[in-house]
């Protein structure tokens, strides 16, 4: 299984672009985006930014990934996940019969 990151940019060439993500750093492949600036969140997958992210939407990404560790460490998961608490699942809007 793949995990996106949530990564920031801290310098690019347009090709490729040095990112960070919990203090790791990496040189990840630019070549699916029109030249981000640094600074620009994006999602990682396997070294290839896929797409530019919102500050939230890294955020959120972020926390999930948090929460991910957490519970396999045992430990309470709920906060990373406090918009999911009190709520019931909602299907994508493509898969509704509404």
């Amino acid at each position: 299984m793949c995990l996106g990151l949530p990564m920031t940019i801290i310098e690019t060439d347009g090709i490729s672009a040095m990112c960070a993500f919990r203090g790791e750093q990496r040189r990840v492949s630019m070549m699916l985006l029109s030249n981000p600036p640094a600074g620009a969140k994006v999602l990682v997958y396997i070294d290839t930014a896929m797409r530019l992210l919102d500050e939230e939407e890294a955020r959120l990404i972020a926390d999930a990934i948090e929460g991910l560790s957490a519970a396999l460490d045992g430990e309470d998961c709920d906060r990373f996940f406090a918009d999911l608490i009190d709520r019931e699942p909602q299907l994508p809007a493509h898969l509704r019969s509404e």
